[in-house]
């Protein structure tokens, strides 16, 4: 299991966007190459077939252009992830999340079905809100089923939706509110659902019937309908490797509220104590339960108290995506899509306008090997370098990310004056010039952490001559 997500509702974030974001973390002892890429409506396909299933459709005429961070090796398929399409509709998947025996034996997961492989092809190119995201996935899941359970959130403008999958076929969704966060590691979260009010909650066709027929709500009579206690998991490995992740998001966004990093019960949306900003999203997906006994490079605490629990920012983070959808802004700058390479304590998060045709090949030209001209192999070099001596290299990390994070809004705020004057910008050359500065500057990094490693080898000897 893997993968962290955030979503931030517009009257929850420092200027009115709505954003969503998620790291996306390999399985333990695997390591995923990850590229950035528009993909073209001549690029998308018309019959798609998947890699790890043997689910096929036939896909609608005219998709829409849209961005994706798939695998930069085809062996298992495309896994586009995350992305923004030309009408300024964002798609995060998928976010794994647990479920229990009662609901996969009375709805078994798909062999045949569709999977996070597939997901972002399918649905992305094709909807106009993060409603029809819903609507459109919710379909082929009752249709074909899936062989997986997942989470999956979709954004506009105006709105934020959160779907999860029960079962093979069957799934759930709830709309963010507007003044609230939510915090989701691998588990299934939604800890309330109305089925009276299809405005904010949205649900496979059969739902309520199929709760009933088999006996899932474990809520009493007088409660509301729980999801995650009728849909779920309450077992130990959640206590170590998931709750601990929603309690240290929720540490640092609401400190004034007490929790235990254990506890089953840790709401599934909060409001945040202040309004949210691009760089609290980074600090929490980099987390690492900083100042606590829990936290692998602290001082507190002991060497079981560190490794009791699952880190945010772990080693097999293969990208982070943040997608910013702006209120009020011309349609070429609405969409934002901040993006982070490898394991997010040792990077930065840097912006890219998507209503362009074509993405820096700093970071779509990822290969196979290593090599430092690509932005994912040089973060992997640097946090790989700097993990060892953690400390004495996180004052150069810590000022490489305010540098390159502040260069990342001055692009957006002067391309935003430029069109209030009606001046033309051309928005490719404006990621270019982001990309090319991002890799200087991690250049940069990178020599500097190199060489102040290889002064604290443990074959060092202090006399020279």
């Amino acid at each position: 299991m893997s993968c962290t997500t955030i979503l931030v509702g517009k009257k929850a974030s420092y200027d009115g966007s709505t954003m969503i974001a998620r790291t996306e973390d390999s399985q333990n002892g695997d390591f995923c190459p990850k590229q950035f890429k528009v993909i073209t409506p001549e690029e998308q396909p018309r019959h798609y077939k998947s890699v790890l299933s043997s689910f096929e459709i036939d896909l609608p005429d005219k998709p829409m252009r849209y961005t994706s961070v798939p695998n930069a090796l085809d062996n298992e398929g495309i896994w586009g992830e995350a992305g923004i399409n030309e009408v300024n509709v964002a798609m995060s998947e998928t976010e794994t999340i647990t479920t229990n025996s009662r609901v996969l034996g009375a709805d078994p997961l798909v062999a045949s079905g569709i999977g996070e492989e597939d997901m972002l092809t399918l649905v992305l190119p094709y909807i106009h809100s993060a409603r029809e995201g819903v609507e459109r996935l919710g379909a082929i899941l009752e249709k074909y089923g899936t062989y997986e359970s997942n989470g999956i959130a979709f954004s506009d403008v105006d709105d934020i939706w959160w779907m999860e999958t029960i079962g093979g076929h069957h799934w759930i969704a709830r709309r963010v509110p507007d003044d609230a966060y939510v915090t989701n590691p691998n588990q299934l979260g939604i800890d309330h659902f109305e089925f009276n009010n299809p405005d904010d909650y949205m649900c496979s066709s059969d739902l309520k019937e199929f709760i009933a027929k088999y006996d899932l709500d474990l809520t009493y009579s007088n409660e509301h309908f729980n999801p995650r206690y009728a849909f779920g998991s309450q077992r130990d490995k959640d206590r170590h490797y998931n709750t601990p992740r929603a309690w240290a998001m929720q540490r640092f966004l609401n400190p004034e509220i007490e929790q235990d990093p254990r506890s089953f019960f840790i709401p599934w949306c909060q409001k945040p104590y202040r309004k949210i900003t691009i760089e609290d999203v980074k600090y929490v997906l980099s987390n690492h339960y900083q100042d606590t006994i829990y936290d692998p490079y602290g001082p507190e605490g002991s060497s079981v108290s560190q490794r009791s629990f699952r880190t945010i920012g772990i080693n097999r983070t293969s990208q982070t995506a943040l997608m910013q959808l702006r209120p009020n802004c011309p349609h070429e700058t609405t969409g934002v899509q901040w993006l982070a390479y490898g394991s997010t304590p040792f990077g930065t998060m840097v912006p890219f306008f998507t209503q362009v045709s074509t993405t820096p090949a700093y970071f779509a030209n990822t290969t196979a090997d290593v090599s430092t001209n690509s932005f994912y192999w040089v973060n992997r070099l640097i946090a790989a370098i700097a993990d060892a001596h953690f400390h004495q290299h996180e004052g150069d990390i810590e000022a490489y990310v305010e540098k390159t994070m502040a260069q990342g809004h001055a692009m957006i705020h002067t391309a935003d004056k430029a069109l209030a004057n009606g001046e033309a910008i051309d928005f490719e050359a404006e990621n270019q010039a982001m990309s090319d500065f991002l890799e200087a500057e991690t250049q940069k990094l990178l020599n500097k952490i190199l060489f102040d490693a290889s002064n604290l080898m443990t074959n060092r000897f202090s006399v020279s001559d």
